[in-house]
């Protein structure tokens, strides 16, 4: 059975640094680009970082672009993103999700991916 998971949401204060992992089982992990959404309450899902199924190629949204680092380890079916000097902003909860590698799409619209993890929440306190 296909399968996200998402770990290492919390409460962190502002300034302060988490790192979400993704584990995936019951899929090719390295035939798929991966990203990373999140979505507060009454708002839509947004973008925040995406990588190619090698990791030769990562794509960040420019609210977050050099504060989160998009990572993976396809000997361990991970992804990873590391998010430092977080802000109020940054809280939501976070989803990793899997996109065919070869599709020809684009990889900051969440509706075209193929598979979601049930999310992790953070939250950052003043």
């Amino acid at each position: 059975q296909e399968q996200l998971r998402e770990f290492g949401g919390g409460l962190v204060q502002a300034g302060g640094s988490l790192r979400l992992s993704c584990a995936a089982s019951g899929i090719p992990f390295s035939s798929y680009n991966m990203g990373w959404f999140r979505q507060t309450p009454g708002k839509e899902r947004e973008f925040v970082a995406s990588i190619s199924w090698d990791g030769g190629l990562m794509d960040y949204a420019s609210s977050v672009n050099r504060r989160f680092t998009i990572s993976r380890e396809n000997a361990k079916n991970t992804l990873y993103l590391q998010m430092t000097d977080l802000k109020p902003t940054d809280a939501a909860v976070y989803s990793c999700a899997a996109l065919l590698r070869g599709r020809i799409v684009s990889h900051r619209d969440w509706s075209k991916y193929d598979y979601w993890g049930q999310g992790t929440q953070v939250s950052v306190s003043t």
